[in-house]
């Protein structure tokens, strides 16, 4: 005869040694150090991690939330991509577009946003690597545009959030093209006499290091994140050498003269709201 000492039935409670109870997805957090810190924690330390510094990556929304006062309006948030050249690689450019609006309720993979950070009105465009590895398309490319646009016309400071994998390879040349367009525009942003800063997280790479993330007046970094233009292991190849220890990190390249500053995720709005205050010309 077998023994069910620990079941119990009271009031719809069910709980027995053979029943098994699923722990809800993103209650707890494993850095890569192995350090385990509950969601709700990480959440109110900006998602790095109390015992480690680990830096989670996150999206705009988080980002958004950190940096402005509460409130915040969204610029272009109807503009979204589509297929410009009916691409296909693994499965349609169209169909792969479906997935991932889907997926992450967003249009593309930036978001522009105006508010006040810590008393002082600016607009920030934010990179979400959960969109197609945060590419640069045609879409990224015009937001900026406009968010450059809106500045100009506001005499506001601006800053870009990158956390990109490079060039969206499915829109080929318009992807491309995009450099040089932000580029201009960003020359008209300092010929107005406005400020350009740029917060570089885990990953920066590609097309996008090598133009407007490395361009700006002021040039953030967060620890430890990866930043270059190729990957490692396609560098050791090409030059037949390894590679100094730390190479791509952020400390690495402030130590080169790339970076300016190393700015912790939960010190950055006083951070930018600092520099903004100092460098910004007064209309």
């Amino acid at each position: 005869m077998a023994f069910d000492w620990f079941k119990r039935k009271t009031q719809n409670i069910t709980t027995s040694t053979d029943e098994k109870k699923d722990v809800p997805k993103g209650l707890w957090h494993q850095t890569p150090s192995g350090k385990i810190v509950e969601h709700d924690e990480l959440k109110r330390n900006n998602y790095v991690s109390p015992e480690d510094g680990f830096h989670v990556r996150i999206g705009s929304a988080e980002f958004f939330d950190i940096l402005f006062d509460g409130k915040f309006t969204e610029l272009d948030a109807n503009v979204e991509s589509i297929d410009i050249l009916n691409f296909k690689d693994t499965k349609p450019y169209v169909d792969r577009l479906k997935e991932v609006k889907a997926k992450t309720k967003l249009t593309d993979s930036i978001r522009n946003a105006v508010g006040e950070v810590n008393g002082t009105k600016m607009v920030v465009s934010c990179m979400d690597f959960a969109f197609i590895g945060g590419s640069l398309g045609s879409v990224m490319g015009e937001k900026i545009r406009r968010a450059i646009d809106y500045c100009i016309e506001n005499k506001l400071p601006y800053m870009i959030i990158c956390q990109s994998g490079g060039a969206r390879m499915q829109e080929a040349t318009y992807s491309l093209m995009q450099l040089a367009k932000v580029q201009a525009k960003l020359a008209q942003l300092s010929e107005a006499g406005l400020l350009y800063i740029a917060y570089l997280c885990d990953p920066t790479f590609g097309g996008i290091t090598a133009s407007f993330a490395m361009t700006a007046d002021i040039i953030m970094a967060e620890p430890g994140a990866l930043i270059g233009f190729a990957g490692p292991r396609v560098i050791r190849e090409t030059i037949g050498r390894d590679l100094p220890e730390g190479f791509q990190t952020s400390e690495f390249l402030q130590e080169k003269g790339f970076v300016d500053f190393i700015v912790k995720r939960t010190e950055i709005k006083e951070t930018v709201s600092k520099t903004v205050n100092l460098l910004a010309v007064k209309a």
